[in-house]
């Protein structure tokens, strides 16, 4: 009897150890499918999805608390950047380090002295909260990190048709349509109208000829929805 339960044991284990063994290969095989540079673009949008929650703060702990932090870390990220441009040792080693595979080479060598888009993050989330309400502030800042999100993994992904520069009629659907989609799961906290067809539209704008305004979107796109929906509400 308790030969056979071993015998049963190591059948299973044996099998576990194929499985496993499997699911790698299939691992490697999938990774080796997909192109570096799509694999690198979803490593940076996850992380900027990371940071739905600075929405999340906004509306549940409200403007004084959600300003505070969001004043430590902008601060705490421009000296960290700029220890980093001036080669500090301790700056390069925690930007460096933790940031190498996520941004752009743009972001990695430059000649002057110029913030990520972790700043302008911040900075439009600081500046939303004071001039917004909540709600608004909650809603723009969400279709900002989950439709540029999904605008720049569908554009890489099927994207063919080019409309502006980099920017493709699949990515830029993608944006508008998840962030008509995020507003309506807004409602009734700020119920879904023409204005919000209307925000949605400008953040299109705003992300689509990003470069044309020289204007980080992470930057734009939820200032002018936030414009927008205040103004209409």
């Amino acid at each position: 009897m308790n030969r056979d339960k071993l015998f049963d044991d190591g059948e299973n284990t044996l099998t576990k150890r194929i499985s496993v063994q499997k699911i790698k290969e299939y691992g490697k095989e999938l990774e080796a499918r997909v192109p570096k540079d799509y694999r690198h673009e979803v490593y940076r949008k996850g992380i900027h999805l990371s940071s739905l929650w600075i929405p999340a703060l906004v509306y549940f702990g409200g403007t004084v608390i959600a300003s505070s932090v969001f004043i430590f870390l902008m601060a705490s990220e421009l000296l960290l950047e700029y220890g980093n441009y001036k080669k500090w040792h301790w700056a390069r080693v925690l930007f460096t380090l933790p940031s190498l595979l996520l941004l752009r080479n743009k972001e990695r060598q430059r000649q002057r002295f110029t913030v990520t888009g972790g700043v302008y993050v911040l900075g439009s989330a600081l500046i939303c909260t004071l001039l917004f309400s909540n709600v608004i502030t909650a809603i723009s800042l969400t279709v900002m990190l989950i439709s540029d999100t999904l605008a720049a993994l569908i554009g890489k992904a099927v994207g063919q048709r080019k409309i502006y520069k980099n920017k493709t009629l699949e990515g830029t659907t993608a944006f508008f349509v998840s962030a008509l989609i995020i507003t309506m799961l807004f409602n009734p906290l700020y119920t879904f109208t023409y204005a919000s067809v209307i925000a949605c539209f400008a953040a299109v704008i705003m992300e689509l000829f990003e470069q044309w305004f020289e204007l980080d979107d992470n930057f734009s796109v939820p200032l002018a929805m936030g414009i927008i929906l205040t103004i209409l509400a």
